[in-house]
């Protein structure tokens, strides 16, 4: 049960807000008990405006424990001929229910580009798993229409990383030879990978 209010009640209990503006001015000197009125005053006025904008009762009441806490700090900042204390409380509240609702939204924002990103990555690593394992078949398919000495020699040099003289060595044939069967082998491969030069 809270105790009874040290100045002149206004309507419902509440002080007036001539009262308020005093009270105001000891809750910015640190007064506890004045502050303790102060909150009995103006919160259900705060989270009233809160909860208009907020929507959600938990986060409402969050953020008017938020407003009400910017109060005790800032009360020596308060000036009574900018209005009353309920308005200046009322304007804060607004101020921060507005912050808290955009905050969410763009956490709300940024939770679905991250998605959207990690959508289209993975769908774009399934894209080109599906086209390699396509042009892996395509060599595959185009290597089997060499000669068996063009894909030896094909096959040693560009998945074994031989260079020519290896290729040679490695096949026993003449140097020459093999540049000449390379040759006309990564000719027949480009015409029927359709690469166009």
């Amino acid at each position: 049960m809270n105790p009874p209010l040290p100045f002149g009640a206004g309507r419902n209990g509440h002080p007036a807000p001539s009262d308020l503006t005093e009270i105001m001015d000891k809750v910015a000197h640190g007064d506890k008990q004045a502050f303790s009125v102060l909150y009995d005053a103006i919160a259900p006025l705060v989270f009233g405006i809160v909860l208009k904008v907020v929507r959600d009762r938990a986060q409402s009441e969050e953020v008017a424990q938020e407003v009400m806490i910017d109060l005790w700090r800032q009360a020596a900042r308060y000036r009574p001929e900018t209005g009353a204390v309920s308005a200046w409380a009322a304007t804060i509240a607004h101020r921060r229910a507005v912050d808290r609702v955009r905050s969410a939204q763009a956490s709300v924002e940024r939770e679905q580009a991250q998605a959207a990103r990690e959508h289209t990555t993975a769908f774009d690593e399934v894209t080109e798993q599906v086209e390699t394992r396509l042009e892996s078949e395509q060599v595959r398919r185009c290597l089997r229409g060499l000669t068996e000495l063009q894909r030896q020699a094909v096959t040693l040099a560009y998945y074994g990383g031989l260079t020519y003289r290896e290729v040679a060595e490695s096949l026993r044939t003449p140097l020459p030879t093999i540049k000449t069967r390379m040759r006309d082998g990564l000719i027949r491969l480009r015409d029927c990978m359709g690469v166009t030069t």
